[in-house]
């Protein structure tokens, strides 16, 4: 690979909160972008004025379209580049000042099959910039660089957009993001990545701050509808390899959402919101055929219904807690 130019693609929408500090992360990069995108996703506030100003100073440029989530906005920005590599960050996260020139080196140094995509670890911080955790991904359990499906399926891929540098061969060869998705749709571009045999390099330290908080992280419709596809398509995408003895929905997909929509259950009873948790326990219980003759199965099965009835689960939930300690 050649050609190693870069074009750093910010999606926005309402986010004038966050919208300077993350374009003046850019601006600060050891090694600049070739070029500079931010996509207007339909804001209604003063975010895209915060662009034009900024724009002044160093050049950005700034494209518009109606609402279509952020799948649909990366895919618009991309089509409107012409980098080899694309850098997306998101409008609430941040870069340090070396993170272009880290993830390029590994395209520059990879031999081997072609890299699909680099990546770093990051750092959580808060709402307010503050660091809450360091080194999110370095951790024993997960598997960096990605290289076993099952791993990938049972695990998820754990990797922020705004931590990775793509090759645009691989993004165009796949389609780019599945616009059907809000939320998910990372995890989902880089197992098809991986899927379509492109490498991925891994860097074990941050390069970018992911920014988690209640805007950005709490429950929707569009959301929920989003993870529900995702898990269908994920079904069906992973049929039994009985010959390799692989049973992904059993051990990988089915243990791996039920926790997920408990989470999200757990979370919601922090909100007082009934009706979602009815509703994800019934998601949950939904997926509980799926694991085969196990005791497991039969656990679910018998303690999935009470958590229906949003009290009892909740104690329920805290007295297993305190046995698992």
């Amino acid at each position: 690979m050649t050609d190693r130019s870069i074009v750093a693609i910010i999606p926005l929408f309402n986010g004038a909160r966050w919208i300077d500090g993350t374009i003046r992360s850019v601006f600060s990069q050891t090694l600049p972008p070739d070029e500079f995108i931010v996509i207007d996703d339909g804001s209604t506030d003063d975010g895209p004025a915060i662009v034009e100003k900024l724009a002044r100073e160093r050049h950005i440029t700034l494209l518009c379209k109606p609402n279509g989530g952020q799948s649909a906005a990366r895919n618009f920005a991309v089509a409107h580049s012409k980098s080899a590599l694309i850098a997306l960050l998101d409008q609430d996260d941040r870069w340090y000042p070396n993170h272009l020139e880290v993830l390029r080196r590994e395209f520059e140094k990879h031999e081997g099959m072609p890299l699909g995509w680099a990546y770093s670890d990051f750092d959580d911080v808060d709402a307010d910039g503050r660091v809450v955790s360091r080194m999110f991904v370095e951790r024993p359990s997960l598997e960096n660089p990605k290289r076993r499906l099952v791993s990938l399926l049972s695990q998820g891929l754990i990797i922020q957009p705004s931590a990775t540098l793509i090759s645009r061969a691989a993004f165009e060869a796949l389609g780019g993001f599945d616009e059907h998705l809000c939320g998910y749709e990372d995890d989902d571009l880089f197992l098809r990545i991986f899927r379509e045999s492109f490498d991925n390099a891994y860097v074990p330290y941050p390069t970018s701050q992911w920014r988690i908080h209640e805007a950005c992280c709490g429950a929707s419709d569009r959301m929920d509808d989003s993870l529900r596809y995702y898990i269908k398509k994920l079904l069906s995408a992973f049929p039994d390899d009985r010959w390799r003895g692989a049973y992904y929905a059993r051990d990988a997909i089915a243990p791996r959402f039920i926790e997920i929509w408990l989470q999200m259950y757990v979370r919601a009873w922090r909100y007082r919101n009934y009706a979602k948790m009815r509703e994800y326990a019934r998601e949950a219980l939904a997926l509980v055929p799926l694991l085969g003759v196990k005791p497991r199965r039969l656990l679910y099965s018998i303690a999935f219904p009470v958590l229906r009835f949003p009290m009892l689960g909740m104690a329920m939930i805290a007295v297993g807690r305190r046995l698992l300690r």
